[in-house]
């Protein structure tokens, strides 16, 4: 068969555009893939089970890659007014505080891959989508919505939702997250394997920390024995982020959700170094959490039919290179991209699929590797040349808004 005339291509494009797409889930993931489809004229609904709009009180990691995806929808210059900035990074010895490796950020991230790298408070950012999504369709985003279940034939999806809500769609993006209702429907329940590690999270008013104590620099990891950190501010440097990472068993609820004790925390990082402590100390009760980290195998297909993944519920990342949100933001406009160039939805999720999945298996892989690397007891050798990171793996070097689809 030869090509098709520009004037059929039109024909297809345009009944394209009135393809009923439903996304499941509103978490950074499915309101960038939202904002993306409208920004390309495609009319999204969005179900999120919450009954209100919230994310958790955390801070993420915006690198040049998902930078791209983000300015491509319009959301540069917010981005640039609220996100941080980091002048430099430097990864840390756990146990005297020494800088192990320098890394230089500012200007240097927009000079060398194109956009600027950013650390941003994870709802800061979620409230951005959401705006955005609304000023183009105030009635896009559907809350009170718990997804339960999907068939599919040729021509349609059909969705059911806890409160009695029965809708049919064209095409279903499951963006679900990391416990994901439409993977485990799609491909069946499979139990997470227990990491072996514990993770604690915190948010810190710079305003608590101990007079004239510095971050040297503000934005750091540290390497320890079976431990990790990484700390950065968020907020215009009003607030201070940190995640800790412990190997430690007889824990295992893999949940943001779960309160913990600040004593608790110092405890287990008893043997780091004062600074470390200071701000570990300084972090408010009701502002630290825990979870059990879980692992999940990559999967060697996201798509049947007319149903599909993105962000964690296709490719669900151990957090230890921080690539989680910026895979799904990538995820989310590249599966745009395909739906404005392809002629049928059977052409659109073969295009991302195609497009995404070896390099979000790959990434999900490396962030495998990367545990050992930030755990494994060598502080005292560590160097540049150890220091394996994101950058190091070439995963800056990427812009899902003009990689081919």
């Amino acid at each position: 068969m030869g090509a098709l005339p520009e004037e059929l291509k039109l024909g297809f494009r345009k009944l394209m555009r009135d393809v009923k797409i439903v996304l499941i889930g509103a978490g950074i993931g499915g309101l960038t893939a939202a904002l993306a489809l409208q920004a390309r004229g495609f009319k999204v609904a969005v179900y999120e089970q919450a009954p209100q709009l919230a994310e958790v009180g955390a801070g993420l990691t915006l690198s040049p890659n998902a930078t791209h995806a983000l300015e491509s929808v319009g959301l540069g210059p917010t981005l640039a007014r609220v996100a941080s900035r980091p002048e430099r990074q430097a990864v840390l010895h756990y146990r005297t505080g020494q800088v192990l490796v320098d890394l230089e950020r500012g200007d240097l991230p927009k000079k060398k891959y194109g956009a600027d790298y950013y650390q941003i408070h994870r709802a800061d950012l979620h409230t951005m989508l959401a705006d955005a999504v609304r000023a183009n369709d105030p009635d896009a985003i559907k809350l009170h919505h718990a997804f339960v279940g999907l068939s599919q034939n040729a021509n349609a999806v059909d969705v059911t939702f806890a409160n009695g809500v029965a809708i049919t769609a064209d095409v279903v993006i499951g963006c679900d997250g990391i416990k994901s209702a439409v993977r485990d429907i799609l491909w069946g329940k499979v139990a997470p394997r227990f990491t072996g590690n514990i993770a604690w999270r915190g948010l810190v008013p710079v305003e608590r920390l101990p007079k004239g104590f510095k971050l040297n620099p503000p934005s750091a990891a540290a390497v320890g024995v079976k431990h990790s950190m990484a700390r950065y501010l968020v907020r215009n440097g009003t607030m201070l982020n940190y995640v800790a990472f412990a190997e430690k068993t007889g824990w295992e609820v893999e949940s943001w959700a779960v309160r913990s004790e600040v004593s608790e925390l110092l405890a287990e990082f008893a043997d780091w170094h004062e600074s470390f402590h200071a701000f570990l100390a300084a972090t408010p009760p009701e502002l630290c959490f825990k979870w059990a980290i879980h692992d999940r195998d990559p999967l060697p297909q996201w798509t049947k039919g007319r149903v599909t993944l993105l962000g964690d519920a296709a490719h669900p990342m151990l957090p230890f290179l921080g690539m989680g949100a910026a895979s799904g933001i990538e995820d989310a406009v590249v599966l745009a991209r395909a739906f404005q160039a392809a002629q049928s939805i059977d052409e659109a999720l073969k295009r991302y699929e195609g497009a995404r999945r070896e390099r979000a298996t790959f990434i999900q892989l490396a962030s495998r590797e990367a545990q050992a690397r930030l755990q494994g007891g060598k502080a005292d050798t560590y160097t540049k040349t150890e220091h394996k990171n994101e950058e190091f793996l070439g995963l800056f070097n990427y812009n899902p808004a003009t990689v081919a689809v």
